[in-house]
């Protein structure tokens, strides 16, 4: 499972919580190979500025490239919110016009009219996220009429990346943040969690949310959209190799990468440390 694939699909993040985009890539598309890199020596991206996460997430993307990545999944909302945009529009076409690069935003707001019935739907995201407005401005191109509200969440990354997925502490603020959601707007019936470490606390969230109320994680969405992308451009589709392999990288130690990693992808995993 780790020999190294010709022509991967990256898969970036910058820590874990893309491991559970990545599990559902490999559920739904088990015969593609797949290269994870994970800024974990840099990592959370959720409280810097909208300068740095552009340089770090623009250096995860070449090196990708370097490793002969045709496609890479930016699965990471803080980095789709303050970096894809300006990569896609101003880095791609010098350092890989014939690459290309996507992001977790925009297939999640594609399908927000499909999951709520009073039309107004809650957002809960990291600091860099919420910031960014890049939910409100994404969903707002495809369903203007919906009413969207945001709330930062910015203790549940360190919570789930120490393990802290149930008890008081966990549930105290779990239960903080959901109930100055609802309460900024009663009328929510579709909560998105717009960070891919969220989906590890999803029994404290649900605990703590109203009747009536659904939340939805992302790792399905963007795997959908992913395989949708696939088929709808099939020479790309073609550049991608298929041996069924997964690799995984680290900027950090590889110890911790390997003992959090198998908690966010469901099962053992064995990292390799670089440098960007």
């Amino acid at each position: 499972m780790n020999d190294r694939p010709e022509h991967p699909i990256g898969v970036f993040d910058s820590g874990y919580g893309g491991l559970t985009i990545l599990k559902e890539f490999v559920r739904k598309l088990p015969g593609y190979d797949f290269a994870y890199l994970g800024d974990n020596a840099r990592n959370p991206y959720g409280s810097r500025s909208f300068e740095t996460v552009h340089a770090y997430t623009l250096e995860a993307v070449k090196k990708l490239f370097r490793m002969g990545c045709p496609l890479v999944i930016i699965a990471c909302n803080t980095a789709s919110a303050r970096a894809l945009r300006t990569i896609q529009q101003k880095d791609l076409p010098a350092i890989g016009p014939d690459r290309r690069v996507l992001g977790v935003i925009r297939p999640t707001a594609e399908i927000v009219g499909s999951v709520t019935r009073t039309g107004h739907v809650g957002i809960l995201g990291t600091m860099g996220t919420v910031t960014s407005r890049s939910y409100l401005l994404e969903i707002q191109k495809f369903f203007p009429d919906i009413a969207v509200t945001q709330e930062a969440c910015p203790m549940w990354v360190p919570l789930v990346e120490n393990n802290e997925l149930s008890g008081p502490g966990t549930d105290y603020f779990v239960q903080k943040n959901m109930n100055r959601l609802m309460s900024a707007d009663p009328a929510i019936d579709a909560i998105i969690l717009g960070c891919t470490h969220y989906p590890l606390l999803i029994d404290a969230i649900r605990r703590h949310t109203p009747p009536g109320v659904t939340v939805i994680p992302q790792d399905k969405i963007v795997a959908d959209s992913l395989i949708d992308y696939l088929g709808r451009h099939p020479d790309m589709d073609r550049r991608c190799s298929r041996s069924g392999s997964v690799v995984f990288h680290t900027t950090d130690s590889t110890e911790l990468f390997d003992e959090l990693g198998t908690i966010f992808f469901g099962e053992p995993v064995r990292s390799g440390r670089i440098t960007l």
